[in-house]
């Protein structure tokens, strides 16, 4: 089965043709500044590649109906709209490209897969939130996670590297990008992951907070005037490592630093400290560690992150090889002396989004 593998971000639109054998036939990303599809553009982009028999569309928020992949119905992208607050960067673009996708193989099964479905079954432990009940059950407020088609993806690539069944593996992926998150995979589930109810939590990103204390939130309010818009979009537009080094780029916070600036220093030192705990924290998760992942933009390609993240996990086993700056994914990079096994893994979602398609429309 064919599969064209369509994922809106917020910035472009992606266009991949996996055959059964997830090999990529075809590929286009468009440009979409502000997640704003020009219909003739991607109809034109639809025609270069080849016919797909089904569409898997990435899309970030399956919230409380959704822990699996599910065919799109007017009824269904209802409510994922109803979701677009608690996920604003991404869940809007990924039901307009559906919906410009969707005019144009009208006669092909579209699927949505999700984001928060590997993390819909963590323990209660770490899903729960301390709030009110009243809240967790009428607002259906828990930890969702995100990221999860690269978690699941990257992890079990890892598993197939090192030769070892997933069943046998604690691992640790840190999908590191304008987006991140860690994630806890024991047994090839995820038991813990950084994002929570909305994707702002966890890391320091390239223009989100991160975790931050919800006091100083209410504070803002109370205290300092600024309304709840205000400071949604200062937390997710305007925070992360573009509040601290004036960049979202990692690449330039890192020339930045390099270069002597100390706002590119604190910046990377402050990104660093929270994935160093966060890695420990899902480690924790899982009573121990034996594999160490690294995805995504910033985690396939920026050493230097990866290189520090490593220095203050020797305690866990970690140590790194000293030739593994120009690494090219799907590689390993541990030290021989190390006792956990550290990869750098290309992500691919759409191989993951395909394989989703092909279970659900087989089922």
């Amino acid at each position: 089965m064919r599969v064209l593998v369509v994922n809106a971000g917020s910035s472009s639109l992606k266009l991949r043709v996996l055959d059964a054998h997830d090999e990529l036939l075809a590929d286009e990303e468009l440009e979409a500044p502000g997640a704003v599809f020009d219909e003739k553009t991607v109809l034109e982009a639809l025609e270069r590649l080849p016919r797909a028999d089904a569409v898997g569309h990435r899309v970030v928020h399956g919230g409380e109906r959704f822990s699996g992949p599910v065919r799109l119905t007017d009824d269904v992208v209802a409510y994922l709209r109803s979701l677009s607050d608690l996920a604003p960067l991404h869940q809007d673009a990924a039901l307009s490209a559906a919906e410009v996708v969707g005019r144009a193989t009208a006669r092909t099964p579209a699927v949505a897969c999700f984001d928060t479905s590997f993390h819909a079954h963590m323990p209660a432990a770490a899903s729960t939130y301390a709030i009110p009940r009243e809240w967790r059950e009428r607002h259906g407020m828990r930890r969702y996670g995100f990221h999860g088609l690269s978690h699941a993806y990257a992890a079990r690539r890892a598993a197939e590297i090192l030769g070892r069944p997933p069943s046998e593996l604690r691992i640790v992926t840190c999908h590191l990008g304008a987006g991140a998150s860690l994630a806890a995979v024991r047994g090839d589930r995820s038991v813990d992951t950084t994002m929570g109810f909305t994707p702002l939590e966890g890391l320091v990103m390239a223009s989100r907070s991160g975790t931050v204390d919800p006091g100083l939130v209410l504070w803002l309010q109370l205290h300092a005037g600024l309304s709840a818009s205000e400071v949604s979009d200062a937390l997710e537009h305007r925070s992360g490592l573009t509040a601290l080094a004036d960049t979202g780029d990692m690449r330039s916070v890192l020339a930045a630093r390099d270069a002597g600036d100390p706002d590119a220093r604190l910046a990377f030192d402050v990104y660093v400290h929270r994935l160093r705990a966060g890695i420990a924290s899902m480690a924790v998760a899982m009573g121990g560690l034996d594999a160490l992942v690294f995805t995504g933009g910033v985690g396939e390609h920026a050493a230097p992150v990866r290189e520090a993240a490593a220095a203050g996990l020797g305690f866990l086993g970690v140590a790194l090889d000293g030739g593994h700056d120009q690494v090219d994914p799907d590689a390993e990079i541990t030290a021989r002396t190390a006792l956990v096994r550290t990869l750098v893994i290309r992500a691919r979602e759409d191989i993951e989004v395909a394989s989703q398609v092909r279970r659900l429309l087989r089922s």
